[in-house]
């Protein structure tokens, strides 16, 4: 069993949601996709460092997982202002919510096989070695900042 799983190049936390990514499934539980989503979205800088509302997380989730959002409220009013800027195009702002999600659900996946190994270093924060070759798992790298015309909330 242990050999099959180490061959499955798939994660699963729950069955919430279901989603495929070339040849890998992500089967999430309903709170660790949203908590995938909201982080996604900061480290893209769409999102300020702050949790999101509700009704904010479940669009986010929304547009993560079906690529719009069908729902009223501010997010995807702001998407929709900015539609030209964000949505449409090949790399656009679903494509890198969606590759951060992924990729951290490959990776957790990876350490839960045994495969990689998370290790803290005082000047970087974590790195990822693989456990067999050694090799450190590259960083998403060319993702953009999406800042200049993230989702700003409104401070009451």
């Amino acid at each position: 069993m242990a050999e099959r799983r180490k061959n499955t190049p798939n994660y699963r936390s729950g069955t919430d949601y279901t989603m495929e990514f070339g040849k890998y499934r992500f089967r999430f539980s309903a709170r660790d996709f949203r908590e995938r989503c909201e982080h996604a979205a900061v480290q893209l800088g769409f999102v300020p460092f702050v949790p999101l509302s509700d009704a904010e997380l479940t669009q986010l989730v929304e547009l993560v997982a079906h690529g719009s959002i069908t729902s009223d409220g501010p997010l995807g009013e702001h998407i929709d202002a900015n539609r030209d800027v964000l949505m449409g195009f090949d790399d656009d702002l679903v494509h890198w919510l969606r590759k951060i999600v992924f990729r951290g659900a490959w990776v957790d996946q990876q350490i839960k096989d045994d495969l990689v190994e998370p290790i803290f270093e005082e000047t970087t924060g974590f790195v990822y070695r693989c456990t067999i070759t050694g090799d450190v798992i590259e960083d998403i790298e060319d993702a953009p900042d999406w800042s200049h015309i993230g989702y700003r909330m409104e401070t009451k």
